[in-house]
């Protein structure tokens, strides 16, 4: 198996890296129910960033914002940029939420691609699994011909692990194994060298073992590319695996962010540090070693007023029925709490 990786010659070297995703203020309303409320988050070029988060907290509604998904009955406001890489090397910028779908259907795929969870929706059961690789190079123009996009399907999925490739290549997707058909979907998403990749859930339903070498190829290649990668989970150890940042989610809103290591360690709002607690087994509790977040995500549009969280927190006051301020140096870099919690030392 080929492992050499592919770099491209953008950005140029030494130059700092530049946003590849800008979201500011993205608020999402169905009816007069909010979904998403002021929503900001920012990917470099070279950056790893993790959304983190309970079912219903927002973040798979922020990525199909990001790729100009959203259903038509849902209203976006706010700002989302998407700056890749345009003819003969130069940006190419669009703005997600005035973009008309020419100019989507051009960034889909080429300055930002997707890795859903489950690979059956995202491949076409009745095409061979080569011809859909090399299709979304011809789509985008990113290889010259049918000949030469067969020929860089075949190699991408060897760069994925696929023994035999070439009999990959001619194989129907219900012919490969759930993390076969994972390392097509990612072979696809890589192919055009896109500006970002966004991964929701991929590896949820796969093996322990498996998904240790699909986490491995899209590392390997958003590094290889210099890509931004937005990795979307419930899994905390694989973000910390993973990513260098991390927004935590939970009734549509950031509610915490910083560096992996600060947040996961430090956590200062009271719903990160639950699902910390939550993800941390420990045998000799007398509860069966696992802790719990009381309550449930309400429904979406159906948070309470003030806080998000307040309603399941142990330490909420009549001051959490406000909005609490955003406390930290920049809008992904702080928490909002009003009771946050107190490390000491």
């Amino acid at each position: 198996m080929t492992t050499a990786p592919e770099r491209t010659a953008y950005p140029p070297p030494g130059m700092p890296p530049a946003d590849v995703v800008r979201v500011r203020d993205l608020a999402v309303v169905v009816g007069d129910k909010p979904l998403l409320v002021d929503v900001d988050l920012t990917v470099r070029r070279g950056e790893r960033v993790g959304l983190i988060g309970e079912s219903g907290s927002g973040k798979s509604l922020t990525a199909l914002a990001i790729m100009g998904l959203l259903p038509e009955e849902l209203h976006p406001s706010g700002s989302v940029v998407v700056t890749g890489q345009g003819p003969a090397g130069g940006e190419r910028v669009t703005s997600v939420l005035e973009a008309g779908e020419p100019g989507l259907a051009a960034m889909r795929g080429r300055d930002v691609a997707m890795v859903f969870q489950e690979p059956m929706t995202a491949l076409n059961p009745t095409m061979r699994v080569g011809a859909q690789v090399a299709e979304i190079m011809t789509i985008h123009g990113t290889v010259a011909d049918r000949g030469a996009a067969a020929a860089r399907a075949v190699d991408l999925l060897d760069k994925v692990g696929l023994p035999d490739p070439a009999d990959a290549a001619r194989a129907y997707p219900h012919q490969l194994s759930g993390g076969q058909r994972q390392r097509v979907v990612v072979a696809m998403a890589l192919a055009n060298d896109p500006a970002l990749l966004i991964c929701d859930e991929p590896t949820t339903a796969l093996d322990v073992t498996v998904q240790a070498l699909v986490l491995d190829l899209i590392v390997r290649g958003v590094q290889a590319r210099d890509a931004g990668l937005l990795f979307i989970t419930h899994d905390l150890a694989v973000v910390a695996s993973v990513c260098e940042r991390v927004l935590v989610m939970y009734g549509g809103r950031v509610v915490e962010a910083g560096p992996v290591l600060d947040v996961f360690t430090r956590p200062r709002h009271r719903y990160t540090r639950g699902l910390i607690g939550a993800s941390d087994l420990d045998l000799t509790r007398p509860d069966g070693g696992l802790y719990t977040i009381q309550g449930s995500v309400p429904a979406a549009g159906r948070f309470p007023a003030g806080c998000v969280f307040r309603n399941r927190c142990t330490h909420a006051t009549t001051t959490c029925e406000t909005v609490p301020e955003w406390d930290g140096p920049g809008p992904e870099d702080g928490f909002a709490c009003w009771h946050p919690v107190v490390h000491r030392g």
